[in-house]
């Protein structure tokens, strides 16, 4: 009896670890955002089986940027990503959003990860905005694409700025491309705040 008791108790405390992991993932990529994507790609010719995700709510120096397979509900990569320099508040932790060119601020909403092409930054991909948020993202050339200030590990700094643009580190974005590179279907990204 006794050993049946130990047994389940051991049981408990491992269950118990695994959800407090989830839920601590949870705080910066929450269910209801994935849930929103799955049902927004959902019969649509979109990869439905990954998605990507920016939480600027978090710490620009923090993991913010998420790969995330929707099939088995887990995040394949993470990393740091950059906000634009018009999007910072001063003398504030919150940020800003626009669609408007020239306004340098990260914009809100769902995009689709285009067509690749070399530029000033390397390989970047074009982003099509989806929703009136960031309808204007071609036009503002708005991409992603790496550049060399963004790190790779996390830190209490935050990650240097762009014009607007989502940025990842050069290791990050390798990684990145490849997913998007594999996928004979558009993937979408979303930001959100």
């Amino acid at each position: 009896m006794m050993k049946h008791f130990i047994l389940s108790l051991l049981f408990f405390i491992a269950c118990s670890k695994f959800e407090f992991q989830d839920s601590d993932a949870s705080s910066v990529l929450p269910v209801s955002r994935i849930l929103e994507i799955k049902t927004f790609i959902k019969g649509k010719d979109y990869n439905q089986d990954l998605a990507v995700f920016i939480n600027f709510k978090v710490h620009s120096g923090k993991y913010r940027y998420f790969v995330y397979d929707l099939k088995n509900n887990k995040i394949l990569q993470k990393a740091i990503v950059a906000h634009g320099d018009g999007s910072v508040i001063k003398n504030s932790s919150s940020l800003q959003f626009s669609n408007i060119d020239g306004s340098h601020q990260s914009s809100l909403g769902k995009y689709e990860i285009r067509e690749s092409y070399t530029g000033k930054f390397g390989k970047a991909y074009r982003l099509n905005g989806l929703d009136k948020t960031n309808s204007n993202a071609r036009a503002r050339a708005i991409v992603l694409h790496s550049y060399y200030c963004i790190p790779d590990k996390e830190s209490a700094a935050p990650a240097c700025l762009s014009f607007g643009c989502p940025m990842l580190s050069k290791n990050a974005f390798n990684e990145t491309s490849k997913f998007i590179d594999r996928s004979e279907k558009t993937i979408i990204l979303y930001t959100f705040y």
